[in-house]
């Protein structure tokens, strides 16, 4: 490291963190202030030197494993201290961490080692009720063989490694060879996307370092902040918000192994978190809560949220209820930020806009015809080049094609109107995904899994409008003859093939027909219109 590195650093010189990585940093504290708090869960405090040695004990391990420098390892932990040191592990260790979420069903989790090709899997010992060995058997029914186990267990501070693969294969330290640089892809995690299961996106630590110090100048961090992060950890919102921001500033990071509303409420009360980062749907169900009015919630003086529309009343009615300011980027997985409010915008562009387009992002707005939409509000299709994007798609030059224009400028799937001063409004999505409390969930997919049961003749998947999660999935069904099917048989019958929970319809209606429009293809308008009807939402 050179120049003044010292905890708070980052607020006053964030140019110095361009060729550090979160590794190096975490190193740094765990030198400096060993003994100062890191992570924070409702049961334990992490420090830095704990975590630090955590992250040196997952390289160790990832060293002996199967696999080499570059190699791709699966990370699958849940949102707490274990999986940040994973992340720096790999990075040690000279692995490409494939960071996936928690909540995600083995379906997925088959579908994204085999597109990277990850031989081993970093995990705890039990995710959600199953055992590590338990989950290394239904992978290999869906053709994914796993060849070695680390087991992380963030509680005790231990990490295990156990060979359950590639009998035969000797077990021998491997060198990390050349270090990473903060510019190459360090990091995997996955998107929703329209072909049915989920896309894999490349990263490379300094966009995420360059997003967090747009997050910080819009919010006015700094060393004396606690900040909570309720947002899975491998996803865009989480990596920014958990694993560089906290560690950037050397301030305490506050998280959970899963969202439950009082116990974040008791967590912000206790630690007197300054910033809370969640999606909208979080935020309403903190308001909504009986039990969190009992709650000192004054500590908070910003709110980042993101992941879905930010309704005007709830914004607001939070802000009234803390004190904090409702802060929210616009932007993908995959673009990074294109858009922010921040502390000195009005309440109009804060809580009625995505803000003004970052001044680092060169943004287009393409019109239906691929031509630069011009006037004094533009209106179309995004399109993006920066330095807060990704690397694009890994290993997936179909899905690369359509992410990014001919001329390398890369595509969000909204529609947006930029006003005259820079403001963005979304108003439209050009794919079709259902947001449900900030999940992006592909209804091509959810549609190719029902339609898999043997009642089912026909379906289409919409989205029902809710008050907290934003939308709740539907399922309009066309039976089989003799067929039967309601919400919760469905359900069974999904989960028992590993699908994720995000995924199952909340609501199955049973319909003659599936109306058509004038192209032949289903319209989904009017299928919602009959579900609506048949749930009594008219």
């Amino acid at each position: 490291m050179s120049g003044p590195i010292v905890p708070g650093s980052f607020a006053t010189a964030p140019g110095l963190y361009d060729d550090i990585s979160i590794s190096e940093v975490v190193r740094t504290w765990a030198r400096q202030i060993p003994t100062g708090t890191a992570f924070v869960t409702p049961s334990r405090t992490t420090t830095w030197s704990e975590y630090d040695r955590l992250a040196d004990a997952v390289a160790e391990e990832l060293n002996r494993a199967a696999g080499g420098p570059r190699s791709r390892v699966a990370l699958l932990l849940p949102d707490t201290a274990g999986v940040h040191a994973a992340l720096c592990g790999c990075f040690r260790a000279g692995r490409v961490a494939t960071a996936i979420g928690v909540r995600s069903g083995v379906r997925e989790v088959a579908h994204i080692m085999g597109r990277t090709g990850a031989e081993v899997l970093v995990t705890s010992a039990a995710i959600r009720g199953r055992s590590w060995h338990d989950l290394v058997v239904e992978l290999r029914e869906r053709g994914v063989f796993p060849v070695d186990v680390v087991v992380v267990d963030d509680e005790r501070g231990s990490v295990t490694r156990h060979r359950v693969g590639g009998a035969g294969r000797a077990e021998v330290t491997s060198p990390s060879g050349v270090p990473f640089s903060t510019s190459e892809v360090t990091i995997l995690n996955s998107t929703s996307g329209t072909t049915g299961l989920p896309k894999v996106v490349a990263h490379g630590e300094r966009r995420w370092v360059a997003f967090a110090r747009e997050a910080m100048l819009g919010g006015r961090i700094g060393p004396d902040d606690v900040v909570c992060s309720a947002v899975p950890a491998p996803f865009g919102f989480g990596l920014w918000s958990a694993h560089f921001l906290p560690a950037l500033l050397g301030v305490p990071a506050v998280v959970t192994s899963r969202f439950d509303v009082e116990e974040i409420a008791e967590l912000i009360e206790r630690e007197e978190v300054t910033v809370l980062c969640c999606v909208s749907t979080q935020f309403k169900m903190l308001l909504r809560s009986e039990a969190v009015r009992a709650r000192d919630l004054s500590s908070l003086r910003v709110l980042y949220t993101g992941g879905e529309s930010v309704a005007y009343r709830d914004a607001r009615a939070f802000e009234e209820r803390t004190g904090a300011k409702v802060l929210q980027f616009y932007g993908s997985n995959e673009a990074g930020g294109v858009s922010r409010t921040t502390l000195d915008d009005d309440v109009e562009t804060r809580l009625r806009t995505c803000g003004h387009v970052l001044e680092s992002m060169d943004v287009r707005v393409l019109d239906d015809s691929g031509s630069e939409s011009t006037g004094r509000i533009r209106r179309g299709q995004p399109a993006v080049r920066g330095p807060l994007v990704s690397a694009g798609y890994w290993a997936d030059p179909a899905a690369n094609a359509e992410l990014y224009t001919d001329d390398g400028w890369m595509l969000l799937g909204d529609v947006v109107e930029i006003d005259d001063v820079g403001r963005v409004r979304v108003v439209g999505r050009k794919a079709d995904f259902i947001i449900r409390g900030g999940k992006n969930i592909s209804i091509v997919e959810v549609e190719e899994l029902v339609r898999g049961h043997e009642s089912v003749s026909d379906v289409a998947v919409v989205g029902i409008p809710d008050d907290l999660y934003g939308e709740r999935v539907c399922a309009a069904v066309v039976l089989a003859d003799s067929g039967r099917l309601d919400t919760e048989s469905l359900a069974n019958w999904l989960r028992s093939r590993g699908v994720a929970t995000e995924y199952l319809p909340e609501y199955v209606v049973t319909v003659d027909e599936l109306e058509v429009g004038p192209g032949g293809k289903t319209d989904r308008r009017a299928v919602q219109a009959a579900a609506m009807k048949a749930l009594g939402r008219t």
